[in-house]
């Protein structure tokens, strides 16, 4: 039996499933938890499914968290999205259930669960949900709602399908899911859309970028400068994507400083491989998009020497 058909015989098998995600959610965690729980609701209205987590932090117009006691999660099956390594989970409880499952995109270096679908190639996990209800398209029924979600999710992480994992089976994947009838063009503009305090901090960006010959690129947010913008660490991820629209720049990172003084690392690049880096200063994450965090600025720009020198070894530089 296939993974999947495991993963539909434990939702099968049990009367309350609560569905988990990463903390600091993005799109693609929002679209693909509540879009499974929609999914879920529709094709087992019976069961008790709900969808748990911290603050959505400016995805409301997606969808909203419950709230569940501890003894919702004696005997239940968990389900957990989009989410690498255990300690990413939002809301510790997600070990107090009776079964545990992992669906996720992203390199499974740190197993966990008692079952796990995990699909590294995949753009999204919205994606892998959404081939999910194609798979067992007589037992799980899609709805607007859910397509709305997951959608989300998918256009969330490939970036309006800019990004290289942006695959054929993605855009129809994409395709199907539109033809449920939800406004995507309006959707779109929701999850583009960014607080006129964060297009400041978009050209203070342009303003800062410090760019090396290599393509290595990067920018620093102090919390002193956050505050004076007005602006959250969320809210930073909305400028994360603007170094990769200047020319020449092929690997870039975002230093965020944290209230408690070390300096959470948002890293993306255009070729050179990054995840392994992020691995070596406590993160992780696919090759193209990774986090990690580091002690101070001295650190920082180890860090940063390193997308340095992953730039200059990249092929399109040789």
């Amino acid at each position: 039996m296939s993974v999947q058909a495991n993963i539909l015989a434990e939702i099968k098998a049990y009367e309350t499933i609560i569905i988990h995600r990463h903390q600091r959610p993005d799109p693609d965690a929002i679209g693909s938890q509540v879009g499974l729980a929609e999914l879920l609701r529709a094709s087992f209205p019976e069961k008790n499914i709900y969808q748990v987590g911290g603050a959505t932090e400016g995805l409301g117009y997606l969808a909203h968290m419950q709230e569940v006691d501890d003894a919702t999660y004696q005997g239940a099956l968990v389900i957990v999205t989009d989410t690498a390594n255990a300690p990413r989970i939002s809301d510790e409880r997600f070990a107090m259930g009776d079964k545990l499952i992992k669906i996720d995109h992203h390199p499974n270096e740190e197993p966990y669960g008692d079952l796990m679908w995990v699909q590294a190639a995949a753009s999204s996990c919205s994606e892998i949900i959404a081939e999910f209800w194609q798979l067992f398209p007589e037992e799980l029924h899609m709805t607007k709602e859910a397509a709305r979600l997951l959608y989300a999710g998918i256009v969330g992480d490939t970036g309006r399908f800019l990004y290289p994992a942006s695959s054929p089976h993605t855009l129809r994947i994409a395709a199907d899911l539109i033809d449920f009838g939800f406004d995507y063009a309006a959707l779109n503009r929701q999850i583009e859309q960014i607080s006129r305090n964060v297009a400041r901090l978009s050209g203070y960006v342009y303003e800062n970028l410090q760019i090396d010959p290599s393509g290595a690129a990067y920018v620093t947010f102090s919390t002193e400068m956050l505050e004076n913008y007005g602006v959250s660490d969320a809210q930073t991820s909305g400028v994360v994507p603007l170094p990769g629209t200047i020319e020449n720049v092929l690997a870039w990172a975002i230093f965020v400083q944290q209230p408690e003084g070390y300096y959470r690392v948002r890293m993306r690049s255009k070729g050179p491989a990054i995840n392994g880096i992020a691995k070596r200063y406590h993160g992780g994450g696919h090759d193209l998009a990774s986090g990690a965090n580091v002690r101070d600025l001295e650190e920082a720009q180890k860090l940063y020497e390193e997308i340095q020198k992953a730039c200059i070894d990249f092929p399109a530089n040789n």
